[in-house]
């Protein structure tokens, strides 16, 4: 009998932890993607931020402002 208790009390301890952990581990992994598509975006507009440039200047200079 108690040592059924002991069981079960074990099992609603071992869990517990487990299911906290698993939604720490989903927040890391979010935070990992919004940080790689950073980097991504980053990367882009450092190499065809110039050309951006240029095609809004040109725009610019043709509506005459």
């Amino acid at each position: 009998m108690l040592s059924n208790l002991y069981t079960r009390l074990h099992e609603l301890m071992v869990r517990k932890p487990r299911e906290e952990d698993e939604e720490g581990q989903g927040m890391v992994e979010y935070a990992l993607i919004l940080v790689l598509i950073a980097i991504v975006v980053i990367v882009i507009l450092t190499l065809v931020g110039k050309q951006v440039n240029n095609v809004f200047s040109n725009i610019s200079s043709a509506l005459g402002t």
